[in-house]
């Protein structure tokens, strides 16, 4: 049996960062995305998880599969001068390694993100994802997330555009 572990983090460094560029790596490679088409200098990745931690709106999880870092999800808040989404959150860069999926960690990871947007009082929480991501739609849509827009240009793969999915879910419900 394998053990899952999600918990939300506040500085990043040695095995858990190290990790984490792993898994990102992986997921990148097998068109998990973040924007990237293929996965940068490993400086670039460290720099980019060390900064989504430096920017106050945002809340970093990582999902641990038998004690390995394989996963990740990240809540972003609306700037405190967006007095029209204060009950809106936003999930991005949720994400499980391709050798760790098929456990229930990005399950584990998003339930993580919707417990702490309920304990920080928003009321909707809004993700979009690439049609190609099957798994994460299946996912989204089993735990309640409603379709509500379709955008026929939202990525570019390098050779051809990728039509984008637009979700939320009701927090209240």
């Amino acid at each position: 049996m394998v053990s899952i572990d999600v918990a939300e983090v506040t500085r990043l460094d040695g095995p858990d960062l190290n990790e984490l560029c792993d898994a990102t790596e992986s997921a990148i490679g097998s068109g998990g995305g973040f924007g990237w088409l293929k996965p940068p200098p490993r400086q670039t990745l460290e720099n980019f998880w060390r900064g989504a931690l430096l920017v106050p709106e945002r809340t970093v999880f990582i999902g641990r599969l038998d004690n390995v870092v394989a996963g990740s999800a990240q809540l972003l808040r609306p700037t405190r001068n967006n007095e029209a989404q204060v009950k809106s959150v936003l999930l991005t860069t949720n994400f499980v390694a391709p050798w760790a999926r098929g456990h229930g960690l990005a399950r584990a990871l998003t339930k993580a993100a919707e417990d702490k947007a309920r304990a920080d009082g928003f009321e909707t929480l809004n993700l979009d994802v690439r049609e190609s991501q099957e798994a994460a739609i299946a996912l989204y849509e089993s735990n309640g997330y409603v379709r509500c827009g379709e955008h026929p240009r939202y990525a570019h793969n390098g050779t051809a555009w990728v039509t984008g999915y637009y979700y939320y879910k009701d927090l209240t419900a």
